[in-house]
């Protein structure tokens, strides 16, 4: 899979969805927020990556551009800040190192697949809060997708925040002929692709659902009934907890 491209096409999408919508419109699946910041969020996104990049570090505060400077509207600052990136990371290889936020993946392919996420995810929400379809996330990218949130997310993040579970639970994630075992608790949380389906047995619940379906889910943007649910309620309801910490 190409990430460029997937960016590239997705942060066209998201601008053409905004256009002529009023910056006010509340996004539907995360209440709270609109449709205005969200495309400044977007392009703000891309220039703190690039300060990543640039600076070999976490930039601090103020070391980036987090709002449209004045007389830009939103929807330049996001197509300057997504033409920007594009530009930068197709400068190099997907294997040439540079600094993330991710130990395991210190490379300019972590920033493709970050950047192509964040964009389709909220392109979704874009299309949401515009009152339009929400079109389709090719099924490579979202089984993409649900390996990133589980792995980097839960299995990450959560643990850089310094959060725990209550319990211990396992709950298996399965998208077609793929699964993903899932172990919260207050040792903390992992996620990893199941090799032997008889692994997953060992799970005290089970989510089932399409690929674009079970992306959004674990993204927060669908609630529980559009996924099939099977086993321990309060496992899974411990994982989505826990989900909504590590991606907000």
């Amino acid at each position: 899979m190409n990430f460029l491209d997937v960016l590239r096409r997705e942060a066209e999408l998201l601008a053409m969805s905004a256009i002529g919508q009023p910056p006010h419109k509340g996004v539907p699946a995360c209440p709270g927020l609109n449709l205005g910041e969200t495309v400044r969020h977007v392009g703000s996104g891309y220039r703190r990556a690039l300060e990543w990049i640039r600076l070999g570090r976490e930039p601090e505060a103020g070391e980036w551009q987090d709002y449209p400077k004045e007389g830009e509207n939103a929807l330049d600052f996001l197509r300057s800040g997504a033409e920007a990136v594009l530009t930068e990371l197709g400068a190099h290889d997907e294997d040439e190192p540079c600094a993330t936020w991710w130990p395991e993946q210190q490379n300019h392919g972590f920033w493709r697949r970050r950047l192509a996420h964040e964009t389709t995810v909220h392109r979704t929400d874009i299309q949401g809060a515009a009152g339009i379809e929400v079109g389709a996330v090719d099924d490579d990218v979202a089984v993409d997708g649900v390996d990133e949130v589980l792995t980097l997310w839960l299995g990450h993040k959560l643990d850089v925040l310094g959060v725990r579970g209550s319990r211990d639970s396992f709950v298996a994630i399965q998208v077609e002929d793929h699964v993903w075992l899932t172990r919260c608790g207050p040792h903390g949380a992992s996620a990893w692709r199941v090799v032997d389906p008889e692994d997953a047995h060992r799970a005290d619940a089970q989510v089932s659902a399409d690929p674009m379906t079970m992306y959004r889910w674990l993204w927060g943007r669908l609630p529980d009934r559009m996924v099939e649910v099977v086993g321990d309620h309060d496992a899974i309801a411990q994982l989505w907890a826990l989900l909504r910490l590590a991606t907000k």
